[in-house]
């Protein structure tokens, strides 16, 4: 034991490093062992995104890597396809990631069981080697602010948002380069860490760099005495801020266009110079476990970061020490910091001119490290307050308790218990830091301690108030999507797309390995929900879902296979999967395999990716607004043929019985009110078809799962719960004279029946032009996800060539080994005009502006090499 100690004494920098990574990593293992999580239990890490989105992305990143290479830049798995540049650069460019190559699907949870303890770590680690490194704190204390700085509010809160985590980790990187540029001139490490960011996660990244900004103007303003010194840093840091961006430049640039046809076209121009909240209920953060589930989708920011952390912060603008010029200036970027969480201008401008979709205040963790970083540069063994200097941080913290114990009940993450707790600690750091001998080992020891102990407490309470996905919900899921997907992938190795049914994540696709129709990505491109929208599908500005096809657009999408959950009742279905859409209409379909509840079915008239169609597709204005309408006008440009504008005929109900509502004689736009407003209100609606045709619905936005519930034939109707513009309902197929009930149910007092239209499809007109369109196909011979080679036999001197790939300018078209301009058709397929002859086209993908980005990296490459090599021969 004399040995062990004595050697940590003598390498007391390499223990106190190791233990800054040991402590927040062990103390977050342990709590997600109690909770059953990752390889220790029947639980997990996946909750919200993490569950819906990033666990799909994260097994896309395993396929790419081990096994489909030629999906890096572009994939039909992302909707009905998509390129991946702007994924990869937001999600997984975390070296972290590499564990997940360690793993299978069906164990991702305990990979990201093992990133995140991980992650949690090195954020320690980093903060505390920036203390070192600056010799801002020496010895023991070090732990506490290292963990401090892992655990704080934002960390624990965002935990499950993990390619963010990276930011924190690299900011104290970033900062000790801006310090060592101001102190020696050297660009280094700064160049390196903020060009590493940049890689690795440029949305954060930008935050950081805005920060950075902040934290040079008050080093440089506090540190710099002479004008040309001053100005020889300046230069430094601006020099070396645009060269960390030139290295970064081979993924920024083709980011930037991948956000420019993405989340750029969603900028927020509509704002106003005023308060979000009144600013004091942000100082309820502050308590311990101030987070819960309610405040992910809209809450104040997330600021815990102990007691001792916001002793410090307070007292480092009262201690002499400081120079006065330091401490206003640091007051300066503190206000500035403040007015960023409340003041609408300066959140939208941290957030990219963009309000976020939950995860409100997502810049909140460079205000935590600022405050601690002023608490350790206050709190040093040889700081003793006087009780003048004690006086402003007793006033400020009881008139904060006050505040917030009077309206406690404004904060749903807050109990009274809580701030019980709470004060008692903060009376306790209160002695902690006015006692007057801080050197003794022992104290020292209680410091961190404390610290540990307080952010402990913390992140277990919030992190209880959070639900999580079980192992056997992911596990079982995974292994009926896979089995499912992979029988018919490895049966059919043609070109098509295909689709479930049934979804556990929007992003089924990807982790399902399928050419779908769905997808949910911050990244998605904006023509690709419009198009959705208009063909009737649930949509949103970043996803959009293939759960609502019908006969023509399975046809025209190429859905060569749907994969269908029986919607009667059984135990695979009730436990494991959960059913999206009803299909009726699948008896039209030849079914290929029956597994349990799960049936696949083999689509007859699905039309290959590429085919000769009519020229009028090259003139479609397609404004329609009725989704029916849209598939209408659309397939008939594409088989010229007028009458088929006409495919979708609207039908009347034979009849309609309201129950506790009052009676409508024109039902389509009718808005309904209960008689009685405790009793239900149900509308029954009947009718026969007349004929073996597929019959629609039609459902407006308004008529959600919030509003209204609806039964089909005695069964709820499967259906994706929210969608803001009308969407298609397959109600009956191959029934006539079989009678259909729709039941309505009323869920409030008062219903619009908004766009509530029954249609009759005409199998017979459509099925003629589909053999028309399949008649000249695109022959594909040679595919992958980021190039396809095929043939095509032209036989009229002037046609078109109509395909589903999705318009890019990323798409490089060749016809017979010569360069060929596409068009973009219906606002997002890609076609081209073809002269008379056979024709072998060659589609590549290649990401727009990659190559000027690489050029610029190797150019800042050399210019760093230089750099160095002139450095090391003045040397």
């Amino acid at each position: 034991m004399k040995l062990f100690i004595h050697w940590i004494r003598q390498h007391e920098k390499l223990s106190l490093l190791t233990l800054s990574f040991i402590i927040p990593a062990a103390v977050m293992a342990a709590y997600f062992c109690y909770r059953g999580m990752g390889p220790f239990g029947s639980s997990t890490l996946l909750t919200v995104d993490l569950g819906q989105q990033y666990v799909d992305f994260f097994a896309y990143f395993r396929h790419t890597l081990l096994s489909h290479p030629s999906g890096f830049f572009y994939t039909f798995q992302k909707a009905l396809g998509g390129e991946m540049f702007g994924v990869w650069t937001y999600y997984l460019m975390s070296p972290f990631n590499f564990i997940l190559l360690l793993f299978s699907d069906k164990t991702l949870p305990s990979a990201i069981f093992w990133i995140t303890v991980l992650k949690y770590g090195a954020a320690g680690l980093s903060f505390a080697w920036l203390l070192m490194k600056t010799k801002v704190q020496k010895h023991l204390p070090v732990l506490a602010f290292s963990t401090s700085y892992a655990l704080m509010g934002w960390m624990v809160a965002n935990q499950l948002n993990l390619m963010w985590l990276d930011a924190v980790v690299i900011l104290p990187l970033i900062i000790w380069g801006i310090i060592q540029l101001v102190d020696t001139g050297k660009m280094r490490s700064y160049v390196g860490w903020l060009a590493a960011l940049l890689i690795i996660n440029y949305y954060m990244a930008y935050m950081v760099c805005l920060f950075a900004g902040l934290f040079f103007l008050w080093y440089w303003l506090s540190q710099t005495h002479s004008g040309k010194a001053a100005f020889s840093s300046l230069y430094r840091f601006i020099a070396g801020s645009v060269l960390a961006a030139g290295i970064a430049a081979v993924t920024l640039l083709p980011t930037w266009y991948s956000l420019g046809i993405s989340k750029n076209q969603y900028l927020q121009t509509d704002w106003s110079a005023k308060f979000e909240y009144f600013p004091p209920k942000m100082l309820a953060k502050f308590f311990i476990g101030s987070f819960n589930f309610s405040q992910m989708p809209k809450g104040t920011p997330n600021l815990f970061i102990g007691s001792l952390m916001v002793l410090g912060a307070i007292l480092y603008f009262l201690q002499a020490v400081h120079p006065k010029k330091n401490r206003w200036l640091a007051l300066l970027v503190t206000v500035i910091l403040a007015l960023s969480l409340c003041f609408e201008p300066l959140d939208l401008l941290w957030h990219g001119m963009q309000f976020p979709i939950w995860y409100p205040y997502r810049f909140s963790f460079v205000v935590s490290f600022w405050l601690i970083w002023l608490a350790a540069n206050t709190l040093k063994p040889e700081f003793t307050p006087t009780f003048k200097q004690l006086i402003i941080p007793i006033l400020l913290c009881t008139a904060t308790v006050i505040y917030v114990w009077v309206n406690v009940d404004q904060f749903s993450f807050l109990s009274q218990n809580q701030m019980l707790i709470g004060s008692l600690l903060l009376v306790a750091a209160f002695c902690l830091v006015a006692l007057p001998n801080k050197r003794p080992w022992f104290y020292q020891l209680a410091f961190v301690l404390f610290a540990v102990i307080e952010m402990t407490s913390s992140a277990a309470t919030s992190l209880n108030r959070i639900s999580y996905v079980t192992k056997p919900e992911y596990q079982n899921y995974q292994q009926v999507l896979s089995t499912q997907a992979a029988d018919v992938t490895d049966h059919d190795h043609s070109w098509y797309r295909m689709t479930p049914t049934f979804m556990r994540t929007k992003n089924d696709p990807l982790s399902g390995q399928f050419n779908g129709g769905s997808v949910f990505s911050s990244t998605l491109e904006k023509s690709m929900p419009t198009f959705m929208g208009n063909m009737g599908e649930p949509d949103g500005d970043g996803f959009v879902t293939y759960s609502n096809g019908t006969l023509l657009s399975d046809s025209l999408l190429n859905m060569k296979y749907v994969i269908d959950r029986h919607t009667n009742s059984g135990t695979l279905g009730t436990n494991v999967v959960n059913p999206v859409s009803t299909r009726t209409d699948l008896t039209d379909y030849q079914r290929v395999r029956k597994d349990g509840m799960i049936s696949t079915y083999k689509n007859p008239y699905a039309l290959p990716l590429g085919f000769l169609s009519s020229n009028n597709i090259l003139s479609l204005d397609n404004f329609t607004k009725d989704p029916t309408q849209y598939q209408a006008n659309l397939w008939s440009s594409l088989t010229g043929n007028p009458q088929d504008e006409h495919l979708f005929g609207a039908q009347n109900f034979d009849h309609v019985i309201f129950q506790n509502v009052k009676q409508q004689t024109k039902l389509t736009g009718a808005i309904l009110q209960k008689n009685n407003l405790v009793k239900p209100g149900v509308i029954t609606f009947n009718f026969t078809p007349k004929t073996n045709n597929a019959y629609y619905l039609t459902l407006g936005a308004n008529l959600i799962d919030d509003n209204v519930s609806i039964n089909l034939n005695h069964h709820p109707l499967a259906q994706y719960p929210t969608y803001r513009n009308t969407i298609i309902v397959n109600v009956a197929d191959h029934q006539k004279g079989k009678p259909v009930q729709l039941q309505l149910t009323l869920k409030k007092a008062t219903l619009w029946l908004q766009n509530f239209t029954l249609y009759q499809f005409n199998n017979q007109q459509f099925a003629a032009g589909q053999k028309r369109l399949a008649a000249n196909p695109l022959k594909v011979t040679q595919h992958s996800q980021s190039s396809l080679t095929g043939s095509v036999d032209v036989k009229s001197n002037d046609s078109t060539l109509m395909t589903t790939i999705p318009y890019s300018k990323g798409w490089h078209v060749a016809v017979d080994g010569h360069a060929a301009k596409a068009v973009k058709v219906a606002g997002i397929f890609t076609a081209l005009k073809l002269q008379h002859g056979r024709h072998t086209i060659r589609f590549r993908y290649w990401p727009p502006m990659l190559t000027t980005g690489l050029i610029m990296t190797l150019i800042s490459l050399s210019i760093c090499a230089f750099s160095i090599y002139k450095q090391q021969r003045h040397h």
